[in-house]
């Protein structure tokens, strides 16, 4: 079983910056693909950005030139550095994993942590 807990989350004026912390604990693997989502209120979850075991990551358009998803191997982390934040960005932020080496938000991700809120105002 594998537990995601994430951190990091906040109110911030908007063009202010903030980043997420996803820790993954229990049984580990080699090969992960883990993500960001986020859903606001009365919106569908949509996916931010997710990254492969190698390092490739991809991003949603509204995450492309703002955002930054990187993870620690060593710490089990999963990070999501957060900049020029606007108030379409407040949403609920979760972090997720599915074990292999595809990556892709089509894909179904196993593993959902609880959420972090972030509110930009």
């Amino acid at each position: 079983h594998v537990q995601l807990v994430e951190s990091g989350g906040g109110s911030v004026q908007a063009g202010g910056s903030l980043r997420l912390s996803c820790a993954a604990s229990g049984r580990t693997y080699s090969k992960w693909c883990m993500g960001w989502f986020r859903q606001a209120p009365g919106k569908e979850r949509e996916g931010v950005a997710i990254i492969a075991s190698d390092g490739n990551a991809e991003y949603t358009e509204s995450a492309k030139g703002r955002f930054t998803i990187s993870k620690d191997n060593a710490k089990n982390t999963l990070y999501l550095q957060m900049n020029s934040l606007g108030p379409e960005d407040t949403a609920m932020y979760y972090c997720a994993a599915r074990l292999g080496s595809l990556c892709g938000y089509w894909l179904t991700f196993r593993y959902w942590g609880q959420g972090t809120q972030v509110t930009v105002s």
